[in-house]
């Protein structure tokens, strides 16, 4: 079909109103509208992309609709032909990087950087119109392709598009989501391929954009699905249209398919651009070389798409992959747990005060007991000997909540003297900041993690965040207090013009290092802490400073840096943290300007959650153990570090969701429903990975339920997460009305904060927050027990929360014996009403909350 008419032409590429009667060769409602032109040369290009924007058509990408086929007679190499360098000179990755040397490898082949085979570009040769739907089809050399394309009738905004693609020859194929539309560089609001980066410029130096996502790579490169959180790669122009790409559920690889970890298999390929190099999200299908691209001739495969075209910003197509298309909303009602949090919290003290099963270590330096648990990861320089300790309000908040003197006696102190002798007090360049992480007891010294560099951002986790929660707890602490002066003298000084600082200096030469990227991390957090402790406005002005420069660098870029130092600061969960940090800032300056950049952050952190596959009842193996798919699902959980050699390229995410609390947090202040469920989903039901004996979970995915394994202290940072979520979901749910002070969010994993340092306000009422074991027994796993001490009255508050997605039936059981010494039970009611509370049958609705009182 031709339209060689001059008038017609002109209405056709003006955008003029027409109607899909009038012109069948066109795909439009009242959302969106693709018009396609025939050519002299007997092609069908897109003529008109247009949507519909506050009630007017305005231009989409410009229109393109060529295709891409990618065929290789013989299997691609997987060897790199390439190497880069750092925008500083030098090779990149540096050979010491030994974690990072093999995904760094497999993402510079030609295959990953989209060199690959020959690429058959071209316009279907003819188009049939049906009740429906427009059908294309064409004849090349080595195949044959023909695709369907219709409207989505339950998603007025997608096109969906199923491609048959049939070899005329042998060899290896993959095929191309068509460009719809293509995006100026200088149209460019926002890119992301969701888990690899996200950004709004061009990044020329390759290893800063493919590494780090410090600008976006200028090359079509080809992303793996492992680490993709949400299949949707997308443009945004800067008129406001988001282009997005959706695989069909069921295409991307499954990450433990059947009886084994199938994570590193690589099914579809995602890129920002198309194979010219021009910005347009496009999916490759199958990957060449990889499964299903070898063909026979006769032989044939298929694929099916859809393209989401909005009005609205990447946000909007985040939610609209993640729930529309991958039903993760959906899913959280699959969740239920055979354990409460509460009760992990409880199981997880009496593990960490057996100094057998938590590793725990004393030892003499400088005149002092030191303790930190035992740490088996990689650490430079170790015999197998280093020793850690993570969070500290979690330590300090569980002994104050327990007291327990097997903490208060014999576990704090030691840990105390630890982080003491951890800060350098020496004079000099480096007085004030941490010598190390980790401490090596057979060398009898601290060391980094990776290499002999002293870190700004470890200054402000090791000194400002593990002693300001100390002196939460201990206000009267004057060493403490001294240190965390030493720290933030230190901080401020080492704070640059700008208000950013170096992401760290060696410590022979004491030069800046690593001047490759910028510290684009919540190191500012440290002047928050100083001035909520010793109150001098210069921490403050410090803060905002840092923050200012964080906002215009980081937050309005999507450029963010990890803090990790075995992954070279891949970026990481301190995304999550800065999130919290602008938060922060903003309670102690009202200045709304840090909300709105707190809001994005998380936003943008959204893209750190897996939402695919989606989550169901197949029944699946498990080292011997039968699970349904929904328990071991990956859905929900964030990444240690995503990106192209970030550890979830082999291991898959982690079950430290240190995130959950401030996620609950951000729906309580956006109303945005996505915030609650990834919360949720992370937190609830996730038994499969938890270790029976201990109730520590696996730190990574693919450990399943093998506990602490190699990092005991970690169990101190799952307290802390829960303990942050199941406050803030009391907060939510009582609308306020239950309310406990937040102090310092913890290195290294995340933004969950401090409790218990001050008392809290249930329903009117001061309380301190205690544990009491065994005090309230629900009979059902999915209510949480958390428990808190008036402190003008005779009462303890249960709180009870419901944490499944349906209403919850259950029974309490009281033990009078555990209320406190020598008292007895007086009455029962709910605090919510002053009514009389029956325990033998209580009921609460979805995600509910009701309180009961126990007077004594």
């Amino acid at each position: 079909m031709k339209f060689t008419t001059t008038i017609l032409m002109a209405l056709l590429l003006s955008g003029a109103a027409f109607s899909q009667k009038k012109y069948p060769n066109s795909l439009s409602n009242d959302h969106i509208k693709i018009v396609w032109k025939g050519s002299e040369k007997g092609t069908f290009p897109i003529a008109i992309f247009q949507v519909k924007k506050d009630g007017k058509w305005i231009d989409g990408p410009k229109p393109s609709g060529e295709y891409t086929l990618l065929y290789s007679a013989t299997k691609p190499s997987g060897e790199p032909t390439e190497s880069f360098e750092k925008i500083t000179g030098g090779k990149f990755p540096e050979e010491s990087y030994h974690y990072q040397q093999e995904q760094w490898k497999e993402s510079i082949n030609d295959v990953s950087l989209n060199k690959a085979g020959q690429a058959i570009h071209f316009l279907p040769a003819s188009m049939l119109i049906k009740s429906d739907a427009i059908e294309f089809s064409k004849e090349t050399d080595v195949a044959s392709i023909t695709t369907n394309w219709r409207i989505d009738p339950q998603n007025p905004t997608d096109i969906l598009v199923k491609m048959i693609v049939k070899a005329k020859a042998k060899g290896y194929f993959s095929m191309a989501t068509p460009t719809l539309g293509t995006v100026a560089q200088e149209q460019l609001g926002w890119t992301s391929v969701p888990g690899y980066f996200q950004g709004n410029t061009l990044q020329k130096n390759f290893a800063l954009a493919y590494a780090y996502g410090h600008g976006v790579p200028d090359r079509p490169v080809i992303y793996r699905e492992r680490c993709a959180s949400t299949l949707s790669p997308l443009v945004t122009t800067k008129n406001g249209v988001t282009l997005s790409v959706i695989p069909e559920p069921g295409l991307a690889r499954d990450p433990w398919a059947k009886d084994k970890i199938t994570q590193t298999d690589w099914h579809i390929g995602l890129s920002h651009m198309n194979r010219k190099g021009q910005l347009a999200p496009t999916i490759y299908y199958p990957v060449l070389g990889k499964e299903k691209s070898e063909l026979n001739a006769g032989e044939e495969f298929t694929f099916s798409f859809r393209y989401s075209i909005i009005a609205g910003d990447w946000f909007q197509a985040i939610k609209h992959a993640a729930n529309d298309i991958y039903q993760f909303d959906q899913t959280l009602a699959l969740r239920k747990s055979k354990q409460s949090l509460t009760d992990r919290i409880e199981k997880m003290h009496l593990y960490l005060t057996d100094p057998k099963t938590s590793l725990w270590n004393i030892e003499e330096y400088k005149g002092k007991q030191i303790g930190a648990q035992s740490y088996l990861g990689g650490v430079v320089g170790s015999q197998k000997d280093a020793m850690k300790n993570s969070d500290y309000g979690a330590m300090w908040m569980l002994a104050h909540a327990t007291s327990d003197p097997e903490l208060t006696n014999k576990v704090l102190p030691p840990a105390e003297n630890f982080k003491l002798v951890q800060q350098q007090t020496d004079e000099g360049f480096f007085k004030g900041s941490v010598e190390g992480q980790y401490y090596l007891a057979k060398k009898k010294k601290f060391v980094e993690e990776w290499g002999e560099v002293v870190e700004p951002m470890a200054l402000t986790y090791y000194v400002m965040l593990d002693i300001g929660n100390m002196l939460l707890f201990e206000p009267e602490n004057q060493e403490l207090k001294t240190r965390l002066k030493y720290g933030a003298d230190r901080l401020l000084s080492w704070q640059k013009s700008d208000g950013s600082w170096a992401v760290a200096y060696d410590r022979k030469s004491e030069k800046e290092t690593f001047k490759d990227i910028k510290d684009v991390r919540p190191t500012f957090y440290g002047m928050i802490v100083a001035y909520r402790i010793l109150k001098d406005d210069k921490y403050l002005k410090a803060a905002q400073k840092g923050a200012d420069w964080f906002i215009k660098n980081a937050v309005e870029t999507g450029s963010f840096l990890g803090v990790c130092g075995d992954a070279r600061y891949a970026p990481d969960f301190a995304t999550g943290q800065s999130a919290q940090a602008l938060l922060d800032l903003y309670d102690l300056t009202k200045n709304k300007k840090y909300q709105d950049a707190a809001v994005t952050c998380a936003k943008i952190y959204t893209t750190s959650i897996y939402t695919h596959p989606i989550a169901n009842h197949t029944s699946k193996t498990v080292n011997g153990t039968a699970r349904e798919d929904w328990e071991i699902s990956q859905t929900g959980l964030s990444f240690e570090h995503g990106g192209i050699f970030g550890s979830a390229t082999r291991h898959g995410p982690i079950q430290l969701a240190s995130h959950a609390g401030m996620f609950i947090r951000m729906y309580k202040l956006t109303g945005e429903q996505i915030f609650a469920d990834m919360a949720r989903s992370a937190a609830i039901g996730r038994d499969a990975f938890v270790d029976s004996k201990t109730s520590v979970a696996s730190y990574y995915w693919n450990a399943m339920n093998r506990g602490a394994g190699p990092y005991p202290h970690h169990a101190w940072w799952q307290i802390g997460w829960i303990t942050d979520y199941l406050l803030s979901e009391a907060e939510l749910r009582s609308n306020g009305k239950i309310l406990f002070p937040r102090g310092f969010v913890t290195p290294k994993v995340g933004p969950h904060q401090t409790y218990g340092f001050e008392p809290g306000n249930v329903f009117g009422d001061k309380a301190n927050l205690v544990i009491k074991a065994g005090l309230a027994t629900p009979d059902n796993a999915a209510i949480e027990c958390v428990t808190a001490q008036s402190t003008s009255k005779n009462s303890i508050y249960i709180m009870l929360m419901n944490n499944s997605s349906s209403q919850t039936d259950f029974a309490l059981n009281i033990d009078e014996s555990k209320i406190t010494e020598g008292k007895k039970m007086k009455s029962l009611k709910w605090a919510e009403n002053n009514l009389a509370a029956e325990i033998d049958k209580i009921s609460i609705p979805a995600f509910g909350l009701k309180t009961l009182e126990i007077a004594y």
